[in-house]
């Protein structure tokens, strides 16, 4: 369901995330708590314009899995469940587009939709939801640059920090916050304000799934800061010969770790290669770490995707030692280091890489 991939934009899939805080704090769950007013929720309504006994579903967009299950009939429909904490669910009728997006609690939510109109369905009762539309009003103007951080300048920047500082401010114990946490870290890269935002969080909120996530990439931060340098390694080439990190100093590189078998590095792939082609006579290069366990499907995935640069792997597979020294436990990852051998960006996909060179190399 594409269509579900919209929710978070860049935000990675949220079942990945790990739960790392173990603060106490009372007073703050209590505050939390009154965000859901039932034990459960109900989701009812009208839809218009479907046939009666039509199957209208509650989808969660983490696993694609359905969660409640209904049937449209004189246009009416009721759906029953229980969240643990506000979350994104997806309402998905006959199991095609289009879909809409609500951000769920144990509420009583109304919908009316019509099938002419169906994204644009009016919702309501659910104080999380009202907070993810408050958001999005907010969010809706800097669309291209949480897509594209390069493509707008340093004052857009800074004006969309403010606003997302403001909404976190006036929000304290939302369950849409953290993706306002979020949103300021993705144009501003700013590790230490992501930490101190997710620490003012209620504890609830910061264990819910975009809480989670914000812990990941706290811990991720500390691993890898930007500004500070990426440690040497060295791994075998095709032929053997041994390639060191440190030997590419002098230029900026993008350290790629990926694998012939890897869906999602494949996909990734020809962005790598369009932004290689662009600046390889810029001072730019790729060292490709593949996590293959047979050296014939790793060169002729080389061969096959066009990926004209550097690579090493040791053929060990997710027991690849750079990759278990640097902690790499999903693919693709990559890390982008200046002259220097300092860590500039982590994770630029698509044209997010292009336009990071953009600002770096004039």
């Amino acid at each position: 369901m594409k269509k579900m991939l919209l929710v978070l934009g860049l935000l990675p899939m949220l079942s990945m995330a790990q739960m790392s805080n173990k603060k106490d704090n009372n007073k703050k769950v209590k505050v939390a708590a009154e965000n859901t007013i039932a034990d459960a929720f109900t989701v009812s309504g009208t839809i218009t314009g479907f046939p009666d006994n039509t199957t209208i579903e509650l989808m969660n967009p983490n696993t694609g899995a359905p969660e409640a299950s209904s049937k449209i009939v004189n246009g009416k429909f009721t759906l029953t469940g229980k969240m643990t904490a506000p979350d994104f669910r997806v309402l998905v009728v006959n199991s095609q587009p289009p879909y809409f997006n609500i951000f769920l609690d144990n509420s009583a939510v109304k919908i009316s939709a019509s099938k002419e109109n169906f994204e644009g369905a009016e919702i309501s009762g659910s104080r999380s939801h009202d907070d993810f539309v408050a958001f999005n009003k907010i969010a809706q103007p800097y669309e291209q640059l949480f897509a594209d951080p390069g493509s707008m300048t340093e004052a857009n920047i800074s004006k969309a920090g403010k606003e997302m500082e403001a909404f976190i401010s006036q929000h304290p114990d939302s369950y849409i916050t953290p993706l306002a946490i979020y949103r300021y870290h993705q144009i501003t890269s700013d590790g230490d304000k992501l930490e101190s935002m997710y620490n003012q969080l209620p504890a609830p909120i910061q264990q819910a799934s975009i809480g989670a996530y914000l812990a990941t990439l706290i811990k991720e931060n500390k691993k890898f800061p930007i500004g500070k340098p990426m440690p040497d390694f060295s791994q075998a080439d095709a032929d053997g010969k041994m390639v060191s990190l440190s030997s590419l100093r002098g230029k900026y590189v993008l350290v790629d770790f990926w694998a012939s078998w890897c869906g999602p590095c494949r996909q990734e792939n020809p962005n790598i290669v369009a932004t290689y082609n662009k600046y390889k006579d810029k001072n730019f290069t790729v060292l490709g770490v593949s996590l293959d366990k047979s050296k014939e499907p790793w060169l002729q995935a080389i061969n096959a995707d066009g990926l004209t640069w550097m690579h090493v792997s040791d053929l060990k597979g997710w027991n690849n030692e750079v990759a278990q020294r640097f902690e790499i436990f999903s693919i693709p990852q990559s890390i982008l280091l200046d002259p220097a051998g300092n860590i500039v960006g982590k994770n630029l996909r698509g044209p997010a890489l292009e336009a990071k060179l953009a600002t770096l190399i004039k």
